[in-house]
């Protein structure tokens, strides 16, 4: 009889998720990792998704962001073992495309139908199946709150790598989400003055509670300075950033969004001397790099609720899925699962 576990999929090719059973994936190549998934975070992709505003396999199991243990192996594997610790990287790279050859593995030429919880089955399930070198292992002094953000925190460092701010710079960042909230707190941490603005009045309670009280949650308007950095984890507004930042600043663009664009007024964008900048997704590095980091930073803080799988729908709802105008009534969710589910 074959096993089955609780998966929280996309049923349709939008807005539509739903909570079913699938069989547990088994090791087929000899270099499998059967993981099995104690938390998994929800993501702003995942909300697009059942939106309506990013593409996704319809049936596919949703979900990226996971902390776990290794259930079993393949016959190859040999960095790790059952019952390890471990985070998943979902960003996929083959090692041998044009781009993974000169070392940029973010652009990898065959990422396209292998993102996991986007193309193939991801981390909101008890279980998930994924090739040995896009699983690592994680110390025990990293719980499990923060080992399910190293994801989302991979994504930040990129982006704060590509933006480079000078030890000097006035920050803002545009949007209170979670990927908002961990700009600010990893940029607060590194020493850097940070201001957060965000419209939803919910959600910047939910983000002031969160964050450092340095950090000061504002209104765009009771700006007092031009900033020298705007970063707009929104994706709908380097337009706006072009008015806000300072001559000489840059406009780290974030946020995605399909279909989004922005008028440029390019007299302002080189008059000002301004750097309009975007990222692209995190290279291996960078998840290496927030492997390392995480130990050291709060990103538990961020964690508004921790909800069982079989909650996945009231969870959903929380941000506003199927209904955008409800708004936010959570920060970071973390899905969690626990024996009983399987």
């Amino acid at each position: 009889m074959t096993a089955t576990m609780p998966a929280y999929t996309l049923h349709s090719a939008a807005s539509h998720g739903t909570l079913t059973r699938r069989p547990v994936p088994i090791i087929t190549e000899p270099e499998d990792v059967l993981v099995r998934i104690t938390m998994t975070g929800i993501c702003g992709t995942d909300r697009a998704i059942l939106l309506g505003e990013a593409a996704a396999a319809p049936g596919v199991v949703l979900g990226h962001e996971s902390a776990g243990r290794v259930a079993a192996v393949g016959a190859a594997v040999r960095s790790l073992r059952g019952g390890d610790r471990v985070v998943v990287n979902p960003t996929y790279y083959c090692t041998a495309c044009p781009m993974c050859r000169r070392g940029r593995m973010a652009l990898c030429r065959a990422k396209d139908g292998h993102e996991i919880g986007v193309d193939r089955d991801g981390t909101m399930a008890q279980y998930a199946l994924v090739p040995e070198r896009f699983v690592h292992p994680i110390p025990d002094e990293l719980p499990d709150q923060r080992a399910a953000l190293v994801e989302p925190l991979a994504c930040v460092l990129n982006n704060l790598r590509r933006a480079a701010p000078r030890w000097d710079d006035t920050i803002l960042v545009v949007g209170g989400g979670p990927i908002g909230a961990l700009c600010a707190l990893v940029l607060t941490c590194r020493g850097f003055r940070v201001q957060l603005t965000e419209p939803d009045p919910r959600r910047a309670a939910l983000v002031r509670e969160a964050l450092p009280r340095s950090v000061e949650v504002t209104a765009v308007a009771d700006l007092v300075r031009p900033p020298d950095l705007v970063i707009d984890t929104v994706g709908t507004m380097p337009g706006i950033g072009i008015d806000l930042v300072g001559d000489g600043g840059t406009i780290l663009v974030m946020g995605e969004r399909l279909g989004s664009v922005a008028r440029i007024p390019l007299h302002r964008l080189a008059t000002g001397a301004i750097r309009l900048v975007g990222a692209g997704p995190y290279a291996p590095a960078d998840f290496r790099s927030a492997l390392k980091l995480a130990p050291g930073l709060p990103l538990e803080s961020l964690v508004s609720h921790e909800i069982p799988l079989d909650r996945a729908g009231e969870a959903m709802t929380m941000l506003g899925v199927p209904d955008p105008a409800d708004g936010y009534a959570a920060l970071k969710i973390l899905l969690t699962m626990s024996a009983a589910d399987a």
